[in-house]
């Protein structure tokens, strides 16, 4: 199957080649894959080099120019270490903005160690106004969200995984396995969903799909009558529990919100094992699902 990554090299290199707005900016990391880009366009792909801080200001000046520069490395060198720029470069300024791809999500990198881990990345993007914050969980979701990235204006976040569904869907929330209107609705958000299909199977639930959770398709999730939900995020647990809330405000809801609780294990092993270690696996969604269900009853 091909991977986020290798649809993104791919989607943004014809971009540059088909439209001379379109801008590449790099610290080093993926370098490679655009040489072959940047020998055809020297000015606009830029490789400014361990520099993290200085890749979202450049980008932020391209977008002064009226160009669409898409910023690309690890997550947390893109999103934690150079948040101000995005801030204040990219966001405060109101230009146009950029098109900001990561790779690593969570842990996919687990054994480089902390400093490639970044699950708290879209919590904190999501504290600034008018970002669009995209999850694909699947590579021909990821080229559809980057298109319609490259296309639009303001700042878009497109968060890459090497960890992928086996199908591809689209829409704001996507009801993949419907039900009773009365039963508990689980929503998984990008990579993860095969393992909540398998944890769910069996249950008198519904499950949804989301991709893009700022803005959270507040309207589509009221429409579905829910008021018992189940979130699934491949980041911090509750990061979008606000958006829940938001969302039933106009009657009495439950909420379990799934996701990484604990950032810090420090025992670097496979993104499979941290996975498992976070409960994100079959077997920790359907535990917690089944606990969740079970407290119901006791009320």
């Amino acid at each position: 199957m091909t991977s986020m990554r290798d649809r993104f090299t791919a989607v943004t290199t014809a971009a540059l080649d088909a439209d001379e707005r379109v801008a590449v900016v790099l610290a080093d990391i993926g370098a490679d894959r655009f040489a072959a880009a940047a020998a055809r366009h020297p000015r606009r792909v830029v490789n400014v080099g361990i520099r993290e801080q200085l890749l979202v200001s450049v980008a932020g000046g391209m977008a002064l120019e009226g160009m669409r520069p898409v910023v690309h490395t690890y997550a947390p060198f893109l999103v934690e270490r150079a948040f101000e720029q995005i801030k204040l470069d990219l966001v405060h300024q109101g230009a146009g903005g950029a098109v900001l791809v990561s790779v690593g999500a969570s842990y996919d990198d687990a054994d480089a160690g902390r400093t490639h881990h970044a699950p708290g990345d879209v919590a904190l993007l999501g504290t600034l106004p008018g970002v669009t914050i995209q999850v694909p969980g699947h590579a021909d979701e990821a080229e559809m969200l980057l298109r319609r990235a490259l296309g639009a204006t303001g700042t878009h976040y497109v968060r890459l995984s090497e960890e992928l569904n086996t199908v591809a869907h689209d829409g704001a929330l996507t009801i993949v396995r419907p039900g009773a209107e009365a039963s508990p609705l689980v929503i998984v958000v990008g990579p993860g969903l095969d393992d909540a299909l398998e944890a769910t199977r069996n249950l008198a639930v519904r499950v949804a799909y989301v991709t893009t959770v700022r803005p959270f398709p507040r309207a589509e999730l009221a429409a579905t009558g829910t008021d018992d939900v189940v979130l699934i995020e491949p980041f911090l647990a509750g990061t979008s529990s606000a958006e829940i809330s938001a969302a039933l405000a106009a009657r009495p809801h439950r909420l379990l919100a799934l996701g990484i609780a604990e950032p810090e294990l420090r025992r670097y092993g496979t993104a499979a094992e941290h996975r498992r270690a976070h409960g994100l696996d079959a077997a920790g969604i359907r535990r917690a699902i089944l606990a969740h269900q079970e407290s119901k009853r006791a009320m």
